[in-house]
């Protein structure tokens, strides 16, 4: 084996994570050096939700596995729940030296991108700055301020995993399998579906252009050799995640993202999966990807306005022009994004890198450019959502899975990923060709055509507008200060993007001319680099981010103290943004929470039920001096909604007429379909008439109500429960818990009982005469064997990374200098 050199085979990785540490810690300092963490919205929400699984664990050391706490209960699998993938946890931990999480997730993308292009023989002090670029994207930091731990997480492991993928196709097949088993294992357990949906595309986009090569040049053995062995790393790696996926799988069929039982949905395409307008909800403007270049082409952030800023025309007009209480209403008009979006945040991927994105297309090895181009242009087609409605609703009826994501934007990734790989590349082949073997006219053309670019969006800008359609009925004065700062937000980032890509191509082209050394032209590349991207990741990530730890992430106001205090067992209703926020679900057991993946017939049920009665029951009490009379808001009733919260400080008032956790239904309705027994459900002038829906479930509708029959709640823990029923006659009870298809098992004195569903949503059991003692337990299998499953494959995974290491470092291979050496640059 050939000796290992210090300076060329250690000590340029050393510099790379040296490098990518201090500019992880240098940008994140707060945390590092002022005992303070991120405020991510995101994360507030989840850590609300998860409350109840999270004390129920540290106290018993048991998983709940149902959330009681959120939508008047789900599964907890997509909630919080622990799998046995601690092989994963501490390799990733290990990868990003322990540094604290979410930040570690910017880290490690810029150490798995850094491999990546040493795969693709990239020189290592080059690919520093392509791991920058890649790593310190807008993309990645927005995500990260917005609480997107498991989205960055997923996107810092795809470089890996290309990396691993490409080395086994570079004939490195050992070192190849390891990589891409250790890599897609540690993706998948960051458990977003939509990244790896995404990592899909770039993985079978490389796939197809290597077959296409293999074929040409006669070598599909080799290729499909390669194959093979890929196959099982995704296997592996794929049982790592076995657990978690059947649990989405099955969950995702229950939930908004999978089919309606109502009837008028099912004559459309939107039965399965989300609604193309829910899915579409966040799309691109035809124009919105020039903010890869021009990050406030559109203004900037829709969290941005231009009143804030005191050295703005808005806000000296609204000064000057309007008292103070109608300046403060205008203020909030004045937002600096005036694209089609209501909420979004720009993605720029650097002027530099865009200009070596070009230089690639002509420099790098024709099969890159084939693979990598095409990606990018589909990766904003993805974008545009509704905006290409032709492109995005083929996709969304046809591509299996593709109707289970929204947020088209966050397709952009693709092209994020391409644009540093491609102007490495192409970079790359562009330096060692030389001023002598280069084409020059074309090179010089090449550096100028940002440049030249921006200079034209300036000359274009006056037909620009600048404005929203509805901002028409804003004050002229205000449309036109408005119109101004926007003008001037657009032109400053347009000189901007001029400055860095001018400045790069003059430097760029006295290297190639010798007239600097090219470790300086590095140097030069990565401050570039460094300053181009934290500059603009600034805007949307700064100081006003951080905040002090503290034990409780919500205080509780004096109506969640006093709430506290009824220890019965009850639901509370947040009547303020409720299918949208998990603070309640912090302190308390409540009708709403904050999830992406809410169960389909409990929304249908809110729909058409609770938020009707809602907005009844507001109304009556304008009528009735502020007293609401809660008896004819059945669905609220019959969930047991004890409370309802009116305000996040103190205003709550007491419902005294909540079912409570079970009672036996007097009357029985029995319908024909789901439909029915929505519409029925929603129609009951008694919360305690039970609605089943004849054609899932048989039962006795001769059953005879004994109207002193009682059953109560004796114990629970979040998977079971114990009642108690007493009743002289066979009869129907209904439990104010929801019910879910799978796993839920019922028992009647120890024997088990089939269980029922009432009132669209909420569990039943017929129940015999006599004193009864009913349990009901939830025991997934996906938790339950899939966890061994993840246990035994995580193990496993461990194993053959380390054989496939101790095989590629020890056995027979090629010398190191053909890792990093490159055959003769092709030039196109």
């Amino acid at each position: 084996m050939r000796k290992i050199n210090f300076q060329s085979h250690i000590l340029p990785h050393l510099v790379a994570v040296l490098v990518f540490l201090i500019v992880t810690i240098t940008f994140f300092k707060p945390i590092f050096f002022e005992n303070k963490i991120l405020n991510q919205h995101d994360i507030q929400q989840f850590l609300g939700a998860s409350k109840e699984l999270t004390d129920y664990k540290n106290k018993t050391g048991e998983e709940g596995l149902w959330a009681q706490s959120m939508f008047s209960g789900m599964p907890a699998y997509l909630v919080h729940i622990g799998w046995d993938d601690g092989v994963l946890k501490w390799t990733k931990s290990a990868m990003t030296l322990f540094l604290p999480h979410p930040i570690r997730n910017i880290f490690l993308a810029l150490l798995c991108y850094y491999i990546l292009l040493l795969t693709f023989k990239v020189r290592p002090y080059l690919a520093i700055a392509g791991a920058l670029a890649f790593g310190l994207s807008s993309y990645m930091i927005i995500g990260l301020s917005a609480g997107h731990n498991s989205r960055i997480g997923a996107i810092a492991f795809v470089p890996l995993v290309v990396a691993g993928i490409h080395l086994a196709f570079s004939r490195y097949r050992v070192l190849g399998f390891g990589l891409t088993t250790l890599g897609l294992g540690l993706h998948l357990q960051e458990n977003h579906l939509q990244i790896t949906y995404y990592l899909i595309f770039i993985v079978a986009a490389y796939g197809l252009i290597m077959l296409w090569f293999a074929f040409r040049d006669k070598q599909l053995k080799p290729f499909f050799k390669t194959l093979g062995i890929l196959v099982p790393a995704v296997i592996i790696a794929g049982g790592t995640f076995f657990g978690q996926m059947w649990s989405i799988m099955e969950y995702s069929h229950y939930s908004i993202r999978g089919p309606s039982e109502l009837m008028n949905k099912t004559q459309n395409s939107d039965a399965e999966g989300l609604s193309k307008a829910y899915a579409f909800e966040y799309s691109y403007g035809i124009l919105e990807p020039m903010t890869l270049l021009i990050p406030n082409f559109f203004g900037g952030s829709t969290s941005q306005f231009l009143a804030s800023d005191e050295n703005s025309n808005t806000y000296r007009q609204l000064v000057s022009s309007a008292d103070n209480k109608t300046a403060n209403q205008l203020a909030g008009y004045s937002t600096a994004y005036w694209g089609p979006q209501f909420n979004t945040a720009p993605y720029y991927a650097g002027a530099i890198f865009v200009m070596l994105f070009i230089v690639g297309i002509f420099f790098a090895d024709r099969k890159y450019v084939y693979w990598l181009v095409p990606l990018s242009i589909l990766s904003i087609m993805i974008t545009w959502g509704d905006s290409f409605e032709t492109f995005s609703y083929f996709l969304f009826d046809y591509f299996p899975g593709y109707n289970k994501f929204r947020s088209v934007t966050f397709g952009l990734i693709i092209i994020l990923f391409a644009i540093p790989l491609l102007g490495m590349l192409g970079l790359e082949n562009l330096l060692k060709l030389g001023w002598e073997k280069i084409p020059k006219k074309k090179v010089m053309w090449l550096i100028a055509v940002v440049p030249i670019f921006c200079v034209v969006l300036a000359l274009l800008s006056g037909f620009m507008s600048f404005t929203k359609p509805e901002e028409s009925e804003l004050p002229v004065w205000l449309r036109m200060a408005m119109v101004k700062d926007r003008r001037n937000l657009f032109f400053g980032d347009v000189w901007r993007s001029l400055g860095y890509s001018f400045v790069f191509g003059v430097v760029l082209l006295a290297t190639l001319r010798n007239w600097i050394k090219e470790a300086v032209f590095v140097i030069i590349l990565i401050i570039l680099t460094l300053f181009d991207d934290l500059l603009v990741d600034r805007r949307f990530l700064s100081e006003n981010n951080f905040v002090r730890k503290r034990g409780n992430i919500f205080s509780p106001t004096k109506a969640d103290i006093l709430i506290q205090n009824d220890s019965s067992s009850h639901r509370v209703f947040n009547i303020e943004n409720t299918m949208a926020e998990a603070r309640t679900s912090y302190f308390h057991h409540s009708l709403g929470g904050y999830h992406g993946a809410k169960l389909r017939r409990y929304m249908d049920f809110y729909d058409s039920c609770i938020y009707p009665q809602t907005q009844k029951l507001v109304e009556s009490s304008k009528e009735t001096n502020n007293e609401l009379n809660f008896q004819p808001a059945t669905a609220i009733n019959m969930l047991n909604v004890k409370y309802l919260i009116y305000n996040q400080a103190n205003g709550y008032i007491e419902n005294s007429f909540a079912n409570g956790p079970a009672w036996f239904a007097p009357k029985l309705e029995i319908v024909n379909s789901p439909t029915e027994e929505l519409k029925n459900t929603s129609e009951l002038e008694n919360s305690t008439i039970a609605v089943i829906d004849g054609s899932k479930f048989k039962v006795d509708n001769n059953l005879i109500y004994d109207s002193t029959a009682t059953i109560q709640l004796l114990d629970e823990k979040p998977y079971w429960q114990k009642f108690e029923s007493r009743s002289s006659q066979r009869g129907i009870a209904v439990f104010s818990e929801i019910y879910y298809p799978k796993w839920w098992y019922a028992s009647i004195d120890g024997k088990e009982a089939p269980l029922l569903r009432a009132n669209y949503i909420l569990r039943a059991l017929e129940i015999p005469e006599g004193k009864h003692t009913i349990e009901f337990v939830f025991k997934p299998k996906p938790y339950i064997i899939g966890n061994q499953i993840t246990k035994a494959s995580s193990g496993i995974l461990l194993l053959v990374v380390l054989l496939s290491l101790g095989v590629s470092l020890y056995g027979k291979k090629k010398s190191e200098d053909d890792m990093i050496s490159s055959t003769k640059p092709e030039v196109n």
